[in-house]
């Protein structure tokens, strides 16, 4: 295993260097042996090293806490997964009458409620920033019916946070801390900055004129905390791991975990969905994931139960993606004997091309593909809306390459898009409807 971990903190180095990321934390479970590492820098400011006890935001993969959270209320008879919202909150109104009298929070969990879910707004630092969150998605659109069409919705975890709110009569924050940070004793994972400004923490970093620059503002709005709030070590992702395999503390029944890693709805791209976590079954090993991004920040989290393995992986850069793709591409080979297949490229002439070359659109970007020298490029323009609704976009990422795989699959080819795939939905006149990217459907503008 010392091997494996060396090779692979080799590589991040190397990484670090090609895609601008001034601090990585890394951490891996195998064997019963668990290796962590920190490397470069907290902040290109203000620079302290990284160790292994640094704090990272890690995003999104907050939302399975949350729903971890709601799985415990389950157990003490305070919540059901499968009866509608309105029965916790009574006052709950959505654009969709009948979908807010009929959404319940496995839809939640599963991202199918249907409705515009990159919606962020800062309404302040009290104890109603969530309640008046979720007041106001009444104001967004249902862009697909209740249930028929995976995408990924940050509102809904805002949703879900303001239910355990209600049954449990705390506050999210503090509910989170009493019925799942302290009992699994994760004392290195903090929500308010006031907390995290205590310890050694890592700043954001957007990569502007090919060097990176820090990356404000540091923290996300109260209302996303249960969305994407939890700031971490890698020494307490492992301990999380470890829970969630199965080997740590008594949380949940054994019958809770498994119910959360059970496939359940399709997600994008061949993953299915459980309870919050992203599950896929990779030559007879079943890999259950999440992962996050903020301002600069980006988490990857992933396990695979039944072997005892368990990697994270927390970075300061915009860029962190492309690192995470490469490392845990490693790691499952090295570590799981894991190598899928490289997909096979597919050529489509320019007229087969031009059914797919438009404008797509959603919350946070619009993106336009277009044909150059029988090629599908795509031009993403972010605009903005991140971490609260009248945040300036981002850096715009440069144009990319994308071919075929498959039918309606495509695969980026360059740079920051390298390896991501999108796929395209359509309707039942078999028209386009949907660029599916990002985990978001971006709809086509005809």
């Amino acid at each position: 295993m010392n091997d494996n971990f060396e090779l692979m903190s080799a590589r991040v180095v190397d990484a670090m260097q090609r895609f601008n990321i001034p601090g990585v934390a890394l951490g891996v479970l195998a064997d019963g042996e668990e290796r962590v590492a920190g490397f470069g820098v907290t902040n290109v400011d203000h620079p302290l090293a990284v160790d292994a006890d640094t704090l990272f935001q890690i995003g999104s993969t907050t939302k399975t806490f949350t729903a971890t959270l709601a799985m415990h209320l389950v157990e003490l008879g305070k919540l059901d997964l499968d009866i509608p919202i309105r029965a916790y909150l009574p006052v709950f109104r959505l654009r969709d009458e009948n979908v807010a009298a009929r959404v319940t929070l496995r839809h939640l969990f599963a991202h199918t409620g249907g409705w515009l879910g990159d919606y962020f707004d800062d309404l302040g630092d009290g104890d109603d920033a969530l309640a008046r969150y979720v007041a106001a998605l009444i104001d967004l659109p249902q862009l697909t019916p209740l249930g028929e069409t995976w995408s990924y919705n940050n509102a809904g975890f805002g949703v879900a946070g303001r239910v355990i709110e209600s049954v449990t009569g705390k506050t999210y924050e503090t509910a989170l801390e009493e019925f799942v940070l302290d009992p699994l004793d994760l004392k290195m994972s903090f929500i308010f900055p006031k907390d995290v400004m205590t310890y050694r923490f890592a700043v954001g970093h957007n990569e502007i004129d090919g060097k990176p620059v820090v990356a404000r503002p540091w923290s996300v709005a109260r209302t996303s905390n249960c969305i994407c709030g939890i700031a971490a070590s890698v020494r307490d992702q492992l301990r999380y791991a470890r829970f969630h395999s199965g080997t740590g503390a008594n949380l949940l029944t054994r019958d809770s975990i498994a119910q959360m890693q059970t496939p359940r709805v399709p997600a994008a791209l061949g993953e299915m969905m459980g309870v919050s976590w992203f599950i896929k079954d990779v030559n007879g090993t079943r890999l259950v994931r999440h992962g996050g991004a903020t301002n600069g920040q980006l988490s990857a989290f992933l396990f695979a139960p039944a072997r005892g393995f368990a990697i994270t992986i927390l970075t300061n850069g915009n860029r962190g993606g492309e690192l995470h793709r490469e490392i845990m591409k490693l790691a499952l080979e090295l570590y799981l004997g894991i190598k899928e297949a490289e997909p096979a490229l597919i050529a489509l002439s320019d007229a087969q091309l031009a059914e797919y070359a438009g404008r797509y659109t959603s919350a946070l970007a619009d993106t336009e593909l277009v044909i150059e020298n029988r090629e599908l490029v795509m031009r993403v323009t972010p605009k903005g809306g991140f971490p609260a609704k009248d945040s300036p976009p981002g850096p715009t990422p440069p144009p990319a390459r994308f071919a075929f795989t498959g039918a309606d699959r495509i695969l980026g080819l360059d740079g920051q898009s390298k390896d991501l795939q999108a796929e395209f939905l359509r309707n039942q006149d078999g028209t386009i409807a949907w660029l599916r990217f990002g985990g978001r459907i971006r709809a086509r503008v005809v």
